[in-house]
């Protein structure tokens, strides 16, 4: 599989930690210069938070023999995805071969929500579970779309 990728531009959403760490390390095994984005630039261990960051996501793919690039994103603000887009577009000229949408924001929501018959939970549990998934896909795909549209990358 090493080089398959060469010469290939990836982004992957959502890649501080878990499923999307593990798509990133293996696209950069594979060749593909990788981008990832999230919102955990560093850990920080104080917040009590979820470990995993780009940063350590970005030494993985590069001890992996692989070139990554980190941009710090917000899934739940369309700005900064489009933004994000305009810079894969400025940086690689217009390629971007693949696109990963692992972003997801519900899961400490769903967590809480756990054991509790839906109407029981607050409503907000909605748009934690979609809004940062399922919209947010769609909205990264958009503007992936586009950009593998016009350059004929990625789409047939």
């Amino acid at each position: 599989m090493a080089g398959d990728l060469k010469g290939k531009v990836a982004l992957v959403t959502g890649a501080s930690r878990g499923i999307g760490k593990g798509i990133a390390i293996a696209l950069g095994e594979a060749g593909a210069l990788v981008y990832i984005t999230g919102r955990s630039v560093q850990v920080d261990d104080s917040t009590g938070s979820i470990l995993g960051s780009l940063l350590e996501t970005q030494s993985a793919v590069e001890k992996a023999g692989g070139t990554c690039i980190a941009v710090s994103v917000d899934h739940r603000d369309d700005e900064q995805i489009k933004t994000l887009f305009e810079q894969i577009d400025r940086e690689q000229n217009g390629q971007l071969d693949l696109l990963v949408n692992n972003a997801y924001g519900g899961v400490r929501s769903l967590i809480a929500a756990n054991g509790k018959p839906f109407w029981e939970a607050d409503l907000s549990l909605w748009d934690a579970c979609n809004q940062v998934g399922l919209r947010s896909h769609y909205v990264a795909s958009h503007f992936a779309a586009k950009m593998m549209n016009q350059s004929k990358q990625g789409l047939s």
